[in-house]
């Protein structure tokens, strides 16, 4: 599912997204579509001046908003059950219904401003016909990285970055790909797009932890020397600790966590707290919902308050 296959449709023509209702017809134009989509329910009489003028205006924002929101209109002279029930005293009044119940309202003629800024409001996150899904595009790319196919991901955030260049999630994802590829400086380039203010962003802050501890290990030695290492001298922490940095460049989650729970085990002040202190930066690295995240605490915990 990539933006190109997302945005091939078309548009709803003007009548697909402005119609008349009745007392009858208000459940299904209204209630049940509004339970797809915003809906926007525009109560008005012939003989109402402000009406007269809110019409076109509202009319212009829905079409300018491509399908993620309708507009339904009520002549209140002809069918005044609905009107009652809802309390609508004067008019114009318009009323947004999302998921089958009233959301917000307005009343009287506003300036088209004040509508585009109600409906910008009401499909905040709703995906107008036509357009990506942002979202579901980036749960593709997502799952493709979780397969172990970065170049494939990478190609996926790009064309988000595309549409939307200041896309936190595209560009964390982007920068993770990077780093699973062992590209530590492109990781770090992508990073330095994300605006100051979101620099605190989880997202943002676990690829951050990501590629500290990706920087850590390349200064380190191979694996396997490490290894011989620690079984020589199984009380060699700093030994054991750079194991740990490595096996977790390596991909081997378990191992690393593994290796910085015995420094705990065996001696919890060690470099002040520095093996607790390594793990929670791997688990910022992997995400809370990672397993090895999850193994991880529970065991870590197991052994600071047993």
């Amino acid at each position: 599912m990539t933006i190109v296959e997302q945005g091939g449709g078309a548009a709803p023509q003007a009548p697909d997204l402005i119609k008349e209702t009745t007392t009858q017809a208000f459940g299904k134009d209204v209630i049940e579509e509004s339970k797809r989509q915003p809906v926007l329910i525009d109560f008005w009489a012939p003989w109402c001046g402000p009406c007269r003028q809110l019409t076109p205006i509202l009319e212009k924002a829905v079409k300018a908003a491509k399908g993620k929101v309708k507009l339904v209109k009520m002549n209140i002279d002809e069918h005044p059950t609905i009107p009652g029930q809802m309390g609508i005293q004067s008019i114009p009044a318009v009323v947004a219904f999302v998921d089958g119940r009233p959301a917000d309202y307005f009343m009287g003629a506003v300036p088209e401003t004040q509508v585009t800024a109600f409906i910008e409001k009401l499909t905040e996150g709703v995906v107008g016909e036509g357009e990506p899904n942002i979202a579901e595009i980036l749960k593709e790319a997502e799952a493709v990285l979780a397969e172990g196919d970065p170049a494939a991901a990478a190609q996926i955030y790009a064309e988000v970055l595309a549409v939307d260049a200041t896309n936190i999630a595209a560009l964390a994802g982007l920068a993770k790909c990077y780093v699973t590829s062992g590209a530590i400086e492109q990781a770090k380039q992508t990073l330095a797009i994300v605006p100051e203010s979101k620099r605190n962003d989880a997202a943002i802050s676990a690829v951050q932890a990501a590629i500290d501890l990706a920087e850590q290990a390349q200064s380190l030695g191979p694996v396997g020397e490490l290894e011989q290492k620690v079984a020589a001298n199984p009380l060699d922490h700093q030994a054991r600790f750079d194991l740990a940095t490595a096996l977790n460049a390596a991909g081997k989650r378990a191992e690393a966590t593994g290796q910085l729970l015995e420094i705990v085990r065996r001696d919890r002040k060690w470099n002040d707290d520095g093996a607790r202190k390594q793990l929670v930066q791997f688990f910022e690295a992997w995400g809370g919902a990672d397993e090895a995240t999850i193994d991880g605490r529970r065991r870590l915990s197991t052994i600071l308050f047993s």
